[in-house]
């Protein structure tokens, strides 16, 4: 369970070029492995990451709306990409590029998640970054009913202004 007592910093601690922080969950999103990277990241022994929510690690800045694009598009069976910032146990935070696949079990039932995340290009972090905070911000103003909505509406107006799909736009940052 992640610990609403922990204060965000302005630490930032930046991925070495040839790291990937590896993870896998189960289809609830309770993490059943992470690697040494991961485990060094995100600030958490590896018992306490295990059977904990991959939310753990979620920093406040980002929108509501990223993460159920995210759940929505794996769930359906499809891999995902995405510029992450992650938040560590000490409340400094990381960016990442991540893929996020599901894993699929006999007879083709997704079983479960694998996010591999690498060192995200500093000028795609600059611009999501600016992109998440009018989420954040539609979020905020909208209330707790409507704050998903409306953080995906001024996502979906960035991509019809840019005329580029979803994907489209992260590959092309």
């Amino acid at each position: 369970m992640k610990d609403k007592s922990i204060v965000p910093t302005s630490r930032e601690r930046a991925m070495r070029e040839g790291d990937f922080i590896v993870s896998k969950t189960d289809t609830r999103g309770i993490i059943t492995y992470g690697n040494p990277i991961f485990i060094e990241f995100s600030g958490y022994t590896e018992q306490e990451l295990l059977g904990a929510q991959h939310n753990i690690i979620r920093h406040p800045d980002m929108p509501r709306a990223a993460f159920k694009l995210a759940w929505d598009t794996i769930q359906s069976g499809k891999e995902f990409f995405a510029y992450v910032k992650n938040m560590s146990k000490d409340g400094g935070f990381y960016w990442v590029f991540t893929h996020i696949t599901p894993d699929f079990g006999p007879g083709g039932k997704i079983v479960g998640y694998y996010s591999v995340r690498r060192c995200p290009k500093r000028s795609a972090v600059e611009t999501v970054a600016g992109v998440y905070s009018q989420m954040l911000a539609a979020e905020k103003a909208a209330g707790a009913q409507r704050a998903i909505a409306a953080g995906t509406q001024v996502l979906v107006d960035q991509l019809n202004a840019a005329g580029m799909s979803y994907e489209e736009l992260v590959f092309a940052l």
